[in-house]
C-alpha cells in the first residue's frame, strides 16, 4: 500500500503520543526471547535492560510489583523470555518494553532447576557428611562409570596407570550426554552394585555447558548415587563445574583426573614406607636376636654353675631305695588281700542261695505244667460251645432259609422287609435276596390272596 502524504503538522509531543498509541493497539503483549545486558536496578526497585541478540537490541522496563513474582534474580547474561506491551516513552521518543514476566531459558532454567533440586536434596540429608562412605586404602578393583571414547577415560586410566597399575578396572560404559543419559548412569551404578566387583566407583565426564552437564543434575541420578553401597568419586567437568552428582557423592574431585588420584594411592609411596617398614623391621629384629643371644650365654654360664648331675645321682640312689620299699609292700599287702578273699569265699559258699534257687526252679516248672493243662481243657471247652452256638443258629437263620428255595424282599428306599403286599405300590422297586445273590424289579400288578 502507497504511503499518502499526511499534511498535518505535529509537534514532537504529539507525534510521540500517536506513535505510542499505535504500538499500544497492534503490539499489546508480545514474547520476545533474548539475552539481558546493561541491567540497572536504581533505588525505586524497577529494573531497566536491554534485550539483545546477535543483531540487535531494545530497551526494556519492569516494574518492582511485576518483578516481586519472579522466582530468579535477573542479571547480565541471563537468556530470557520476556512476555511485555510494546510502547513508546514518550518524553524520550524511545522505543521499549514494558515487561511484565520473565522465563528463563536454557542455562538459565537448568540453574533454576539445578538450584531447586540442590535445595530439596539437601533438606532430605543426601549432603551430609554423616552418610559420606569412606574410601578403601588400597581398592582391590575399581570401577569407572564415563562414556567409553570420551578424553575422561583416557585421562583416567592413565593417572591409575601411573599411581598404580597392579590394581584392575571395570569399565561401566555409558552415554555421559544426551536424554538417555541419565538412565545409562543409573543401569551402571545399579549394575555396579549388583556385581559387586569392585571397591570404589569413579563417576565421570569432561567439561561442557551446563547443559552438557544435565545428565549429571537429574534426580534419579543423585539417588542412585546415594543408594550405592560401594564408594562413589565424582569427577565432573572442570575444577569450575558443580552437579548435583558431587554433593551427593561420597567425594567430589573437581576433574576426572582428580578422582583417579583419590582412587588410588601413589604406588612410589607405598614402596618408599615399604623400605622403611622394612628397615625399621630388620632393625627391630637384629636389637631382638641380640638380646635373645645375650640372655642365651647368660643362661647357659647359670646352668654350668649349677650343673644337676650330682644332684641327678643322688636322686637315682633315692629313687632305687623307695622303689625296694614299694616293692616289698606291695607284695605283703598283697598276701593279705589273697588270705582274706579266701575266707570270704568260704563264707558265700556255706551261705550260697543255690539250693533255694533250684527247688523253685523245679516248683516253678511244675505249676507251669498245671496251667498249661488248665488252658487247654479251658479251649477245648470253649470251642465246643462255640460250634453248637453256630449250630443253632445256623438252624435259626435266614440264609438257611433261602436255601431251601425261599427269597427275602425288602423296600430299596427304607430297607424294610416287606412282609404283606399291602406295604408295597405299584412300579414299587424293590430288592430281592435269594441263597446265591440278589437283583432288583419293577413291581407291575399286585393280586391279594
Amino acid at each position: 500500500m502507497p504511503l499518502t502524504l499526511d499534511n498535518k503538522l505535529y509537534t514532537v509531543s504529539q507525534l510521540n503520543r500517536e506513535s505510542k498509541r499505535v504500538l499500544n493497539e497492534h503490539f499489546f503483549s508480545v514474547r520476545v526471547e533474548g539475552e539481558i545486558s546493561n541491567l540497572s536496578t536504581p533505588s525505586s526497585g524497577h529494573i531497566y535492560f536491554s534485550l539483545k541478540d546477535t543483531a540487535a537490541q531494545i530497551r526494556c522496563a519492569m516494574f518492582k510489583t511485576q518483578l516481586r513474582r519472579l522466582k530468579f534474580k535477573p542479571a547480565n547474561g541471563l537468556q530470557v523470555i520476556a512476555t511485555a506491551q510494546v510502547t513508546l516513552y514518550e518524553p524520550r521518543g524511545d522505543y521499549q518494553l514494558v515487561v511484565e514476566n520473565l522465563e528463563e531459558t536454557g542455562d538459565g532454567a537448568l540453574r533454576m532447576a539445578f538450584e531447586a533440586l540442590k535445595h530439596q536434596l539437601s533438606k532430605e540429608g543426601l549432603f551430609d557428611a554423616s552418610r559420606k562412605k569412606p574410601l578403601p586404602a588400597l581398592p582391590h578393583r575399581i570401577g569407572i562409570i564415563t562414556s567409553p571414547s570420551g578424553a575422561a577415560i583416557r585421562d583416567i586410566l592413565t593417572v591409575l596407570k601411573r599411581r598404580f597399575p597392579a590394581i584392575p578396572v571395570v569399565l561401566y560404559p555409558v552415554s555421559v550426554q544426551g536424554d538417555n543419559a541419565k538412565h545409562d548412569i543409573v543401569r551402571a551404578l545399579n549394575l555396579a552394585n549388583t556385581l559387586d566387583q569392585c571397591d570404589v566407583l569413579i563417576l565421570g565426564r569432561g567439561g561442557g555447558s551446563l547443559e552438557d552437564l544435565q545428565a549429571f543434575n537429574e534426580e534419579i541420578v543423585a539417588r542412585a548415587i546415594a543408594a550405592s553401597a560401594i564408594p562413589v568419586i565424582a569427577g565432573v567437568g572442570h575444577e569450575i563445574d558443580v552437579t548435583i552428582a558431587d554433593f551427593v557423592a561420597d567425594l567430589r574431585a573437581p576433574t576426572p583426573s582428580a578422582a583417579a588420584e583419590h582412587a588410588v594411592p601413589d604406588q612410589r609411596e607405598w614402596q618408599s614406607r615399604f623400605i622403611a617398614l622394612e628397615t625399621k623391621l630388620s632393625q627391630h629384629l637384629g636389637r631382638q636376636l641380640t638380646q635373645k643371644a645375650q640372655t642365651l650365654a647368660w643362661l647357659d654360664k647359670r646352668l654350668k654353675q649349677q650343673h644337676p648331675g650330682q644332684k641327678l645321682a643322688a636322686n637315682a640312689q633315692r629313687l632305687d631305695e623307695l622303689e625296694l620299699r614299694l616293692t616289698r609292700a606291695t607284695r605283703r599287702k598283697l598276701l593279705q588281700c589273697c588270705s582274706t578273699l579266701d575266707t570270704q569265699s568260704a563264707k558265700l559258699h556255706n551261705q550260697s542261695p543255690e539250693r533255694i534257687i533250684n527247688s523253685l526252679a523245679l516248683q516253678q516248672h511244675y505249676l507251669q505244667q498245671r496251667l498249661n493243662n488248665a488252658w487247654q481243657r479251658k479251649f477245648e471247652h470253649l470251642h465246643q460251645q462255640l460250634n453248637q452256638a453256630g449250630q443253632t443258629l445256623h438252624a435259626v437263620s435266614p440264609l438257611a432259609t433261602l436255601n431251601r428255595g425261599y427269597a427275602l424282599v425288602t423296600d430299596t428306599e427304607t430297607g424294610a422287609v416287606i412282609r404283606s403286599t399291602r406295604q408295597i405300590e405299584k412300579d414299587a422297586v424293590v430288592l430281592t435276596r435269594l441263597a446265591n445273590g440278589r437283583f432288583t424289579s419293577r413291581v407291575e400288578t399286585i393280586t391279594e390272596e
